[in-house]
């Protein structure tokens, strides 16, 4: 832990998408968000925020600002990293319905197929039992989402679609200290995922 325990230094990888709602969201969990642009500011963190965006375009400023490796070795380092919709799939270990050039950073072994439930028409709002969460099920925001369509052995699934076409279809997961959600936690004001993520941090 480089920072203070009960104040642990989060950083918001800040190329790319809904980045002022993560920091709003750690910042009410106790934590110190901060922006990251630049591999030395990978040095300074506890943890690390993918948000939501646009994967393609952060895959490529990734590799435009020489992030993409470095940071694919912290996280194999043990980096406690959370992703958002667009970030779930940056931490993919296969993405289906990409880009053929486009890269991703390994941190959770699974499988997650891009634009999963369709176009930004298709964008939805249900209620998820997220495991591992008190308070009752959690409401969901799914904006252009992906789904995990294959866990490996080592990654807990934490919430799937309750009901409709997408029932049963994988959207949280964690392995070690790598969390993912395929929906938006970060624009409903329920602060759990963060706060999950927040302690999860706080243990190092």
């Amino acid at each position: 832990m480089l920072g203070d325990v009960n104040q642990p230094t989060i950083g918001v990888l800040a190329l790319q998408g809904d980045v002022r709602e993560h920091f709003s969201a750690l910042a009410e969990c106790g934590a110190k968000p901060v922006g990251v642009r630049r591999v030395s500011e990978f040095d300074a963190i506890d943890g690390l925020v993918i948000p939501g965006g646009e994967s393609t375009a952060i895959s490529r400023l990734l590799t435009v600002f020489d992030l993409l490796e470095p940071l694919r070795k912290r996280l194999r380092d043990g980096l406690p990293a959370f992703g958002s919709c667009a970030g779930m799939i940056m931490l993919a270990s296969e993405v289906l319905d990409t880009r053929p050039d486009a890269e991703h950073l390994d941190g959770i072994d699974m499988t997650v197929r891009r634009n999963a439930f369709g176009r930004q028409v298709d964008s939805f709002e249900t209620d998820l039992d997220f495991a591992g969460i008190e308070g009752g099920p959690m409401r969901a925001v799914f904006i252009r989402a992906p789904w995990v369509e294959r866990a490996g052995s080592g990654v807990e699934v934490l919430a799937t679609v309750p009901h409709g076409p997408a029932a049963g279809r994988i959207v949280a997961v964690r392995q070690r200290s790598v969390l993912a959600t395929s929906f938006h936690p970060e624009v409903t004001g329920d602060l759990r995922v963060h706060k999950l993520f927040t302690d999860i941090v706080r243990k190092g």
